[in-house]
């Protein structure tokens, strides 16, 4: 069995395959390497922060739990990301909200407007670190301010960069339906962070 380090050093599919073995230190491992990813997917998809912590740790329970359901470790990015989109809704569905739903009829020309997130540099000088994370912040209200159908397309593509057809599926969508709310969502992105993006 190896040891601790060669599990660091150990790619997810490994880690997958092990895990589905009954190596308990591998699927550690796994659930230790996804969390963080899981944890930021969420935090997006919820309105607030509430029961972020909870619904993370139900996804990873989730994982650890079914991870011998997975036919191909190959496709494990889009099997995690079933169940957290799942996990989301069932959480909706438990508090009795309900997804807010808008009108797909409406099109416009897909916008090329891209956003990435910077995580603050430990050697960054205070200042920075200050408007890094009040860019953040404004960029993660702008994204909890959007209609739930946007909201999960723009981040199951610009965090986890799914494909549009793995949206699709993930979202039991059409790609045409996709594209549509991910061009919708960058128009209300832009709109909202206009004062804040040269």
């Amino acid at each position: 069995m190896p040891n601790k380090l060669l599990y660091k050093k150990m790619n997810t599919q490994e880690l997958v395959v092990l895990s589905q073995q009954d190596d308990f230190k591998a699927l550690e491992e796994l659930i230790r390497k996804i969390q963080k990813d899981v944890f930021a997917t969420l935090s997006y998809m919820l309105k607030s922060n509430e029961n972020l912590y909870d619904l993370t740790q139900e996804v990873l329970l989730k994982v650890a739990k079914n991870i011998k359901n997975l036919q191909n470790p190959k496709c494990f990015n889009g099997w995690l990301n079933h169940i957290i989109t799942n996990s989301y809704y069932d959480y909706l569905r438990k508090t009795k909200k309900k997804p807010e739903t808008v009108s797909l009829e409406y099109s416009c020309p897909a916008l090329n407007l891209d956003f990435q997130i910077e995580i603050p540099d430990s050697k960054n000088k205070p200042m920075e670190k200050c408007i890094t994370g009040e860019c953040e912040r404004r960029i993660k209200k702008a994204i909890r301010g959007l209609p739930e159908t946007f909201r999960i397309a723009i981040v199951l593509r610009e965090f986890q960069g799914l494909s549009y057809e793995e949206i699709a599926n993930t979202t039991n969508s059409s790609i045409g339906t996709v594209k549509s709310r991910i061009s919708r969502a960058r128009m209300k992105l832009q709109e909202a962070l206009k004062n804040y993006i040269t």
